[in-house]
Parts: structure tokens; sequence; C-alpha cells
């Protein structure tokens, strides 16, 4: 058995890796919205902090009522609580990875975990 799991992710709207990759601490997603969409809907989460990646094009999220502009390279940590939801912006499409993990949970990190 390897230690490791690779795939390709083909373009789609959201592909949802933690199946595919087996993951055990996070979830991860690629999402991808056309010029002038949005998400459909308004979630926060019991648990999990989401951080967000703008890879490509521009848009802006909406957080507990505040405006946040969003453009590739971007990144965004969002609270479990927090009410949010994604647009892209009129002009522009967006590609973004999210992801998610239990509030508080880190332990260590890559100089206090690694093994050498």
């Amino acid at each position: 058995m390897n230690n490791y799991k690779k795939i390709s992710v083909a373009e789609g709207a959201r592909t949802e890796l933690h199946d595919s990759l087996a993951l055990t601490g996070a979830e991860v997603s690629i999402n991808a919205l056309p010029a002038g969409a949005s998400v459909p809907f308004i979630h926060s989460h019991k648990q999990n902090e989401e951080i967000y990646a703008v890879l490509e094009g521009e848009g802006y999220a909406v957080i507990d009522g505040a405006k946040v502009d969003l453009k590739a390279g971007d990144w965004l940590r969002i609270s479990p609580a927090a009410k949010r939801q994604f647009f892209a912006s009129e002009k522009s499409a967006i590609k973004y990875i999210c992801i998610q993990v239990k509030e508080n949970s880190l332990e260590g990190y890559t100089m206090t975990d690694a093994v050498v």
C-alpha cells in the first residue's frame, strides 16, 4: 500500500476531493462560477473553518452582511459561525479552492510536525 494518493481533476463547477483522495482531516473542493453566477445558498458551519484560495478571475463573498472583494491570488479564512455566500463578478468567472478543517484542531505545523 502506498502512503500517498494522486488523482487528476477534470474541469467542472464543483469537485469534492474527500472521497477520491481518502482525506481524513480536511475537506477540499475546487469550485468554478461563471461570470454573474453565485453559490445558490447562504451557509455557515457547526465546527469547520474554511480557507479559500482564489485561483482565477474575480468576484466577491458576502460574509455576515459585509461584501469582501476577491481576485486571483487572494486567500480568505472564514470562521464556522459566519454566514457566507460567494459570487462571480458580472464580467469574470471565478475559480477557487475551499479547504475545510475543524477550527482549533491544528496541533502542529510544518516545522513542529516534520520528522527529519
